[in-house]
């Protein structure tokens, strides 16, 4: 796990692109303590930087930029490519040699056998990179399938700057910091700013399953997809057989994903992905299996008992943290810096101290993320199709929808009433079960940021999802492309990397996933019980009786405090005076809402936690503290 950026300039490297790659990489130290690496060709005009987490090959032939045995391919890579001794093996046969024993090596030789996009469909794991072609004279940069780690792009004048976080971009002189109006529409939608989008005008995320290429004179990438979701049939399998195939294919991710020259862990939630993954590794390990999970004093969000329950089932070695109200008080200054664009989990919080807790032991951390958006495990699939069931059949209902739409309008802005009605008219509008769905999730409308575009706007669909998609798919496909690469990622990678602890997710292994959305309706939803299949491998690993209880998700009691320890904090950065001064949002929305919350008409944390999450950052963002 490392850090990776650079810079592309037509016509040759200016000074102050030289000067500005030591800054840019020195900016993702925290991603890659172990190490830094920076390589130039002045006269090409690119400069490639890198931070290392020395996870494979300690020694110095792991160490990057590193160019290929011919020379012709130089890459800056973060992540892992777990099936690299396969790999090594089968390019060994093709002729190559291999001096050390690093997965970065082995990618090299995979370039120059195979192609870039050859060697691409060849590599299972998680990773983003960027590899200079010296005999082509051009950049590409690509991202795993999934989008576990990230990689974003932009243009400063003729320049091409990227790098693994945003303040390794915003690092150049040449970058300008201005606020998209319609990202941040996205973001109060979604809680995060979709992909390709981000939160400055001239900046972009690379998706997941992408590749993209600069020619020498830099302008706009082309951008191909080498692996799409979506493009999956299902397979009619017998319940007997498609447990089959899970076991063999999560076996193998979590045996490839324990393999490490540092010392291995897993988060453990107790519930049944962490469980799974967990239960598989104390199955597949020679030695002990730490674990680690976070608490709370407030036992309606407390985890920790069924971890523990789990834990001595199945003897790990187990390490657990009692989070307080002080706890988060004291991580809330760092979110901003951590996370670079805003991003409204609530759960951003306990990620953040359980990496912080695991990092204190081990380098690798695996968990069960995932496994929710693969096999079906969210309530609200069930509650959303139910309701698009009994909607879809009303006559005149985008008619209704119209008029309720108008009702809101009228209503004051921010108030939760105005909410609703909003909402009701834009699901009674939706016309398929995908543009529903994604209204269903969605929070706030475009009144909170005054004058943007996007009004009552769905995000594009992510990979291309077809409208036709039904039932589950539809849904699954769409948290598959947005909501777990753009929030549950981002928030693990972030938080993680902020301690330099890689983490590892052996759902996301690309066949995991191929099999899941392979699966037909029933073998992931069955009478009424979620992740069906996934639950009835679980059990073949953990009692029933130990991993059977209602699902907690990993939140934090944000109502209750923000009204109580955090209130003071909160109460400053929604100010009306405050609001009105950045001028970016409502301030007679915002102070509906929090006055909603306070006076306990409605429990607003989530639509409170949008609007903190933002303000905090645009507030990092004018101190400079987010540099």
């Amino acid at each position: 796990m490392c850090g990776i950026t650079g810079v592309l300039r037509p016509g040759g490297l200016r000074r102050d692109d030289i000067d500005a790659i030591g800054r840019m990489t020195g900016a993702l130290v925290h991603r890659g303590p172990d190490e830094a690496g920076l390589w130039q060709d002045e006269e090409a005009g690119i400069a490639l930087g890198h931070r290392r987490l020395s996870i494979l090959e300690l020694s110095p032939l792991g160490s990057q930029p590193m160019a290929s045995a011919s020379g012709r391919f130089v890459v800056a890579f973060n992540g892992e490519i777990y099936n690299w001794r396969a790999l090594r093996s089968a390019l060994a046969a093709g002729g190559s040699a291999f001096r050390g024993h690093s997965d970065t090596e082995v990618m090299l030789a995979a370039f120059e056998q195979w192609g870039v996009e050859g060697a691409l469909r060849r590599f299972v794991g998680m990773f983003a990179f960027a590899v200079w072609d010296r005999a082509d004279r051009r950049l590409m940069l690509a991202r795993d399938r999934l989008g576990e780690k990230p990689l974003f792009y932009a243009h400063a004048g003729r320049a091409v700057l990227f790098g693994s976080e945003l303040k390794s971009i915003r690092a150049h002189p040449a970058f300008a910091s201005r606020i998209d109006r319609r990202a941040l529409v996205r973001f109060f939608a979604e809680g995060y700013v979709p992909a390709p989008m981000c939160i400055w005008e001239d900046a972009r995320k690379l998706e997941p399953g992408c590749l993209a290429e600069f020619d020498e004179g830099g302008g706009a990438p082309t951008i191909r997809r080498y692996w799409d979701p979506v493009a999956i049939a299902t397979v009619e399998r017998s319940d007997a057989e498609a447990l089959a195939a899970l076991d063999a294919v999560l076996r193998e991710a979590v045996t490839l994903q324990m393999v490490a020259d540092v010392p291995v862990g897993a988060f453990l939630s107790g519930g049944i992905d962490s469980s799974t993954v967990v239960a598989l590794m104390k199955q597949l390990a020679t030695g002990p299996v730490r674990t680690f999970t976070i608490g709370f004093t407030e036992r309606a969000y407390d985890e920790s008992g069924h971890a523990q329950a789990v834990a001595e089932h199945l003897g790990t070695v187990h390490t657990a943290l009692v989070v307080t109200p002080e706890d988060a008080r004291a991580v809330l200054p760092l979110l901003p810096e951590i996370y670079d664009e805003p991003l409204a989990d609530q759960s951003q919080i306990p990620t953040y101290l359980v990496s912080r807790l695991a990092r204190e032991h081990v380098t690798v951390s695996l968990s069960g993320d995932g496994g929710d958006e693969l096999f079906a495990g969210y309530s609200r699939y069930a509650a959303a199709h139910a309701r698009w069931e009994q909607l879809r059949r009303y006559p005149a209902r985008h008619v209704a929808g119209a008029a309720l739409g108008g009702i809101a309008r009228m209503l004051p802005a921010g108030t939760t009433r105005r909410r609703i009605l909003a909402k009701g008219g834009r699901l009674l509008a939706a016309r398929d079960l995908r543009t529903f769905y994604a209204r269903f999730v969605q929070r706030w409308d475009d009144v909170v940021v005054p004058g943007a575009y996007g009004a009552n706007a769905v995000a594009p669909a992510p990979a291309s999802i077809a409208p036709t998609c039904k039932g589950l798919r539809a849904m699954t496909d769409y948290d598959l492309t947005a909501y777990l690469p753009d929030d549950v990622l981002v928030k693990v990678d972030r938080a993680a990397m902020a301690v330099s602890l890689e983490t590892r997710a052996p759902f996301l292994d690309h066949r995991v996933v191929e099999l899941a959305l392979s699966l037909p309706d029933r073998q992931r939803h069955r009478n009424g019980t979620a992740k069906w299949l996934l639950r009835e491998y679980a059990h073949s690993l953990v009692p029933c009786a130990i991993l059977e209880r209602p699902k907690m998700g990993f939140g934090v009691p944000m109502g209750e405090w923000i009204r109580g320890p955090l209130r003071q904090w909160a109460a400053a950065l929604l100010d009306p005076a405050y609001v009105a001064r950045a001028g970016l949002l409502d301030p007679a929305a915002v102070s509906a809402c929090w006055r909603e919350h306070l006076d306990g008409t409605f429990d607003n944390q989530y639509l409170l936690w949008d609007l903190l999450s933002f303000q905090a950052w645009h507030a990092s963002v004018l101190s400079g503290r987010d540099r």
